[in-house]
């Protein structure tokens, strides 16, 4: 299941990170955020123990969606080392997902 990362969790849990870590940004509200939502959910499972997988709500954690300058959701952003390698805006089919992983693992 992908983790559920908050403000206060980030630095820890993404850029201090020693796995990629993939990051949706999302809210509730957002249809194109739950078509994406079960992708992020298959991708946390099948890298388990290869790459970390999360979702921050951006309606209640806007601290780093700021920082990276998240406008539209989702946005998926992949860390590696504390730094974005990768970087899909809008829906992508899990493939693309997948492979952005797979570039930096």
């Amino acid at each position: 299941m992908a983790l559920e990362i908050t403000d206060a969790t980030f630095d820890e849990v993404v850029l201090k990170s020693d796995k990629p870590v993939l990051v949706d940004f999302w809210a509730a509200w957002c249809g194109p955020c739950r078509m994406v939502g079960p992708i992020v959910e298959e991708l946390a499972t099948e890298y388990e123990g290869k790459a970390v997988v999360g979702k921050v709500d951006v309606d209640a954690n806007q601290e780093f969606a700021a920082k990276y300058g998240v406008r539209n959701i989702p946005t998926v952003l992949l860390f590696k080392g504390g730094e974005v390698v990768e970087k899909q805006v809008g829906v992508a089919p899990k493939a693309t997902y997948a492979q952005k992983i797979d570039a930096h693992i």
